[in-house]
């Protein structure tokens, strides 16, 4: 009953737009205020969950994500996407899963990507003929794909929730995003010979290596990333600093079209961005707190209980009630509040702590790109200028390749074992 109560009084802050940060911390006093439980409890239970060293690697992550942004590297990742598959009908389409693949390396965040990719694709998408749906649907399908390629701000998020390893995640990560790219590529080429979708332009040796050249600084960052977790020369809040530090530089050294104001106005941004995360993993811990007094594990473990005889049934159960939490509540939300009570039932029927934790990211990157409410899919439609549901009946197709290779992901769990694996990472 208190349990209930607390999320009425959640959905009831939502309605009145109040911040789903906000919103989370009131309804969890009241909580605690009609269980009559000492509020003590609520100084306790928020410091011990925000204090997590992993953390720390979100504000220099989200900093060098969009210092490249501000500093226009996507550009130059375009073009060398282009470069590679353009001469390919639909092959303009193929590069946008290319270079989401590619700049969620080095961004983190998937507004951030959105923002990047739909300014500097869906011109060119248009003028070459493809209709504004079906920009929208490659800019969103290709960045909800992107949520598996490190350094995803979730995976950091997920990580200090399910207390694994994050640099083992990010490994996780790279192999699944692109058994999802493969799906989503495979979409593309069909439809372009159906509704005769052009080829881009051709390609020649020397185009592919002057688009290599030019992408070459941005470029690093993925191979460092990999390289350096795969060899174990460092921990992602290391990494994290060590990207900043390259995007600083690269920024203002290279590229030189970031002033020193604008540094610190990203720095500052990166900050709130991160206060914002912390809080909500705190205020969150309210929550898993009330429900773990309510009974809320035990109930859905006997909810749950008929699937536990297969994993990958369970699996896709969870995942779907995760895609549908990262469609509302977006994706930090979802992890904070559905994913504590569903993890030690996933850890007691046997499914490894990192392939469960990768289903779940790439459930709520789909999540996320959900129509109608997913908060990604309306940020790609705003580039594109469609409404929602003009949109829609272009979309399901990109879902339907989404989720063929979530479910991949879930019935082969050495796609996201195999790189952590052989790091020496895992067991």
């Amino acid at each position: 009953m208190i349990l209930l109560a607390t999320l009425a009084v959640f959905v009831l802050l939502l309605l009145l737009s109040m911040p789903i940060v906000f919103a989370l911390g009131v309804a969890g006093v009241v909580g605690l205020l009609l269980g009559g439980f000492p509020l003590q409890q609520l100084g306790s239970t928020m410091i011990a969950a925000s204090q997590s060293w992993v953390l720390l690697a979100i504000p220099s992550f989200v900093f060098a994500g969009a210092l490249m942004e501000r500093a226009g590297m996507s550009t130059s990742l375009v073009e060398l996407a282009r470069a590679m598959v353009g001469w390919l009908r639909g092959g303009l389409g193929m590069s946008v899963i290319v270079v989401s693949y590619f700049f969620s390396d080095i961004c983190g965040s998937k507004m951030a990507e959105v923002s990047a990719l739909g300014s500097a694709l869906v011109p060119p998408l248009k003028r070459a003929g493809y209709r504004a749906e079906d920009a929208a649907s490659l800019i969103a399908a290709g960045t909800a794909m992107g949520m598996l390629v490190p350094p995803a701000i979730f995976m950091i998020v997920i990580a200090a929730v399910t207390n694994q390893s994050a640099v083992a995640l990010f490994l996780a990560g790279f192999i699944p995003a692109a058994v999802v790219g493969g799906c989503l590529c495979v979409l593309v080429f069909i439809q372009a010979h159906v509704m005769h979708w052009p080829k881009d332009t051709a390609t020649s040796f020397a185009r592919l290596a002057t688009a290599a050249k030019n992408a070459a600084v941005p470029m690093v960052i993925p191979v460092v990333i990999l390289g350096g977790f795969y060899m174990g020369a460092f921990t992602a809040t290391e990494a994290g600093a060590i990207v900043a530090l390259y995007a600083l530089l690269a920024a203002k050294f290279y590229y030189r079209s970031v002033t020193w104001m604008q540094v610190f106005g990203l720095a500052y941004e990166a900050g709130v961005m991160t206060g914002v995360v912390v809080y909500l993993l705190a205020v969150a811990s309210i929550f898993q707190y009330l429900m773990g007094l309510s009974g809320m594990p035990e109930f859905l473990g006997w909810a749950l209980g008929p699937l536990t005889g297969h994993q990958w049934l369970f699996l896709t159960a969870v995942a779907m009630l995760t895609l549908v939490f990262g469609m509302i509540l977006e994706g930090l939300p979802a992890a904070v509040v559905l994913i504590p009570v569903v993890f030690p039932i996933a850890m007691k029927i046997g499914i490894h702590p990192v392939h469960f934790d990768i289903v779940q990211t790439a459930a709520v990157g789909i999540g996320l790109f959900t129509p109608p409410l997913g908060v990604g899919l309306l940020m790609a439609l705003r580039f594109a200028e469609v409404s929602v549901w003009q949109h829609a009946k272009t979309y399901w197709p990109y879902m339907i390749a989404l989720l063929v290779g979530l479910m991949l992901i879930i019935c082969i769990p050495e796609l996201s074992l195999m790189l952590p694996r052989g790091a020496g990472l895992i067991k």
